[in-house]
């Protein structure tokens, strides 16, 4: 019951901020805020669907949370401007979490065991998430930094967006190979080589494709390891 109830609220949250909201509502609500007539329709498209997942059952489950949907939405339109518009999306949907969970502990108390959030086996997931992303990032930079000066500079690319490619793709390939999915490795690795492949022969300079084979090998090289080491140390808790 308790899992059905909170899943219901969260398909409702789903269906109202994501499935029936487009971008030109997003963008007059952000224009004309209190005053955008697209608020009022979000919020009536949330509550029937609402309405349609609970079926009359939770009454007040259903008024908490339209309302506090319309405060929270109201409250996130007139805070936001163009520097904290990705953190306050993150705290709209973090508190809008909070709400449902807490209408769900209203109608069915349930106990929260965070000592297994300090479990062995959470605390070495932490460790290598935080090492395959970050930690190998650090790593690879000072690994190959000593070619960082024969490489073009000038080539256009999106500030930061090499490190945050890498960081997606070693934890990928860490997923995979602690899954026991290795063809899926070996796909991420073809489908990297097609897309960097223009890259490399438009730009005609060997050393480029020298430097990045040695970063994409060793980044999922690293990864790999990871994902045996780990599956390796799992199997001592």
């Amino acid at each position: 019951m308790l899992t059905s109830l909170f899943l219901k609220l969260l398909l409702a949250h789903l269906i109202g901020d994501f499935l029936f909201q487009s971008d030109t509502w997003v963008m007059h609500k952000k224009q004309h805020k209190i005053a955008s007539k697209y608020l009022y329709w979000h919020i009536v498209i949330h509550a029937f669907a609402l309405v349609a997942l609970l079926q009359f059952d939770f009454i007040m489950a259903l008024i908490v949370v339209t309302v506090s949907h319309f405060a929270i939405d109201v409250l996130k339109l007139y805070l936001s401007n163009k520097k904290n518009e990705r953190v306050l999306f993150l705290a709209d949907q973090l508190a809008h979490l909070l709400v449902l969970i807490g209408v769900t502990y209203y109608y069915l108390p349930f106990t929260i065991d965070f000592s297994l959030l300090l479990s062995p086996i959470v605390l070495l997931m932490s460790i290598f998430v935080l090492l395959v992303t970050y930690g190998f990032s650090v790593c690879i930079k000072q690994i190959i930094s000593p070619w960082d000066a024969q490489i073009n500079s000038d080539l256009k690319s999106i500030d930061g967006a090499g490190k945050y490619i890498g960081m997606l793709e070693r934890l990928l390939v860490f997923g995979f190979v602690v899954a026991n999915i290795w063809s899926a490795v070996g796909f991420l690795i073809a489908a990297k080589s097609v897309f960097r492949f223009g890259d490399l022969t438009g730009g005609k300079d060997r050393k480029l494709t020298e430097y990045v084979l040695i970063g994409t090998l060793l980044s999922f090289g690293l990864a790999i390891l990871a994902g045996v080491i780990y599956k390796t140390l799992l199997t001592m808790l």
